[in-house]
């Protein structure tokens, strides 16, 4: 079978296949033809194409292949060129767009969206919307950046000390992890919100502090977050408008395929931010998060605050994100080539499949039936404790504790007075001694405590030299007339060779981690 890649219109960047995704479907055993021009403003020429297998072709021969790889729906004059029983692979937006249903199905194509893949494990290769989300996270920083008249990093110069700027990202699905992983990177103070209160350790895994809503609220069966109720609606705009005040950049993208993109950020919140703070909403496209957003424009408000309403950040990207793209298409397309002999079987029991088909040879599909996103069970209440079993276990946890404050106390005060009668007993000019081992101990042992625990061990290779002090003069004091010094002396002796030997073992284990086999 033929695969066509169309040239997209004016206004999108993008190609469905790169130079590399064109070598992985020919693996595949399919033909590939590319319209002229169509990789241009994704800075891949025609010459690259060609050197990867595929052939140039012009739009009227793309259209009329068995498969037509293209970024969004067609033309209705690209609609007519295709020919009955072909299949049509693209970002089709089926639920807001009925009239392109009906087309397609008047033409008896096959229709798959791959704006719809289900959220589920298995299909995270073939995901667009989170590779695409992925490229838009990183864009919008960049452009809150270019946008932002400071540094986003905190300095301390001679001149002064700038402090970090701080970034707030709401939503923390790929796109807001993707944005707080570049901020952080940056050197700005990022903080994040999720409905989701179970994204928090990925907030904070990226370097970012999590804020969680007063009134989190459950993902539903789709992998999406389900509708707000009045009361949690109402105190998450409460927490945005509070954090919109105290931040310098904000992040916005509550973006739901299909549905239009609910208001995080009312005209009252803008109100209160500080001149030249900066809103990227990156829900611009399907209205906004934020009230006074513009679809395509840059707004500034009468206190200052720039909203950039940008609707292609993935398409500012057009070389990285038409090969994220072209691969999802090719993930999708060895799921549905299992022989590799390029012909394209569609497998309807596959959740994947059925999921992103619109129409078969004519056939609606579309709506497909709901697919489930598995979940860890829940973790069984553990029962309530008895409240006298609870006191109980207080008490004798208390009177544990009182125990080994009692030892502690005893044994300090048996130390201090062997300490004390060691002192005395001993000759006059052994007295400074005792202060300079007083000394060395307490600094060492600040020292060493100092020291992060993985240095530890290279810590203890370099005592060896430490202990060889002490071990050369233990042997020079064994032979002492004064019995005592030859006992001290002798476990010197001990004590000093465990720790050489013991330290080298431990330093050659460590050095041979690092050897090749």
């Amino acid at each position: 079978m033929r695969i066509g890649v169309p040239r997209e219109r004016e206004s999108q960047p993008l190609v469905a296949a790169t130079p590399d995704t064109v070598k992985k479907l020919i693996s595949l055993g399919y033909d590939v033809a590319i319209e002229s021009g169509a990789g241009e403003k994704a800075s891949y020429p025609d010459s690259q194409y060609e050197e990867a297998g595929a052939t140039i072709a012009s739009a009227h021969t793309i259209w009329g292949s068995d498969i037509v790889l293209a970024l969004d729906d067609p033309t209705p004059e690209q609609l007519g060129s295709m020919k009955e029983g072909a299949t049509l692979i693209a970002r089709l937006a089926p639920a807001r767009n009925p009239e392109l249903i009906e087309a397609m199905s008047k033409q008896g194509i096959t229709a798959l969206a791959m704006d719809t893949v289900p959220r589920i494990s298995r299909a995270q290769s073939m995901d667009v919307l989170s590779s695409m989300a992925n490229v838009a996270g990183y864009r919008a920083i960049v452009e809150a950046a270019s946008e932002f008249g400071r540094l986003f990093t905190g300095q301390v110069t001679a001149a002064g000390k700038m402090p970090p700027a701080r970034v707030y990202v709401i939503g923390a699905g790929v796109a807001g992890l993707a944005a707080i992983g570049t901020a952080n990177s940056m050197g700005a103070e990022v903080y994040a919100t999720d409905v989701r209160p179970e994204v928090g350790e990925q907030v904070e895994s990226m370097g970012a502090n999590f804020i969680a809503i007063p009134a989190a609220q459950e993902v539903s069966s789709d992998g999406y977050a389900k509708e707000m109720t009045e009361d949690q609606a109402n105190a998450a705009l409460k927490l945005y408008t509070e954090q919109a005040a105290v931040s310098d950049i904000i992040i916005t993208t509550a973006n739901i395929p299909g549905r239009k993109s609910p208001i995080l950020l009312t005209a009252e919140a803008v109100a209160g931010m500080k001149p030249g703070s900066v809103i990227v909403d990156m829900a611009a496209a399907n209205g906004g998060n934020c009230e006074l957003t513009v679809p395509g424009e840059r707004v500034v408000t009468e206190n200052g605050v720039i909203i950039l309403g940008i609707t292609d950040l993935a398409g500012r990207l057009p070389a990285q994100s038409s090969q994220l793209y072209g691969q999802n298409i090719v993930n999708l397309m060895k799921l549905t080539t299992p022989e590799k002999d390029g012909q394209l079987v569609l497998d309807m029991e596959d959740e994947i499949v059925r999921g992103i088909t619109v129409t078969q040879v004519g056939e609606v599909k579309w709506p497909p039936p709901p697919v489930k996103v598995s979940a860890a069970p829940a973790a069984p209440a553990a029962p309530k404790p008895d409240p006298a079993e609870e006191a109980a276990r207080a008490a004798e946890e208390a009177r544990a504790e009182a125990r080994k404050k009692r030892n502690r106390f005893i044994w300090t005060a048996v130390a201090v007075v062997l300490g004390i009668a060691l002192v005395w007993v001993s000759p006059a000019p052994v007295l400074g001694h005792y202060m300079v081992l007083a000394l060395a101990i307490i600094l060492g042992f600040y020292v060493i405590t100092a020291v992060t625990h993985s240095l530890h061990t290279p810590l203890m290779s370099v005592t060896n030299a430490i202990s060889g002090i002490i071990l050369v003069g233990a042997i020079l004091q064994v032979g002492s007339a004064n019995l005592l010094v030859s006992i001290l002396s002798f476990i010197a002796i001990v004590v000093a060779s465990i720790n050489i030997f013991g330290g080298f073992t431990v330093t050659h284990r460590m050095l041979a981690m690092f050897k090749k086999d």
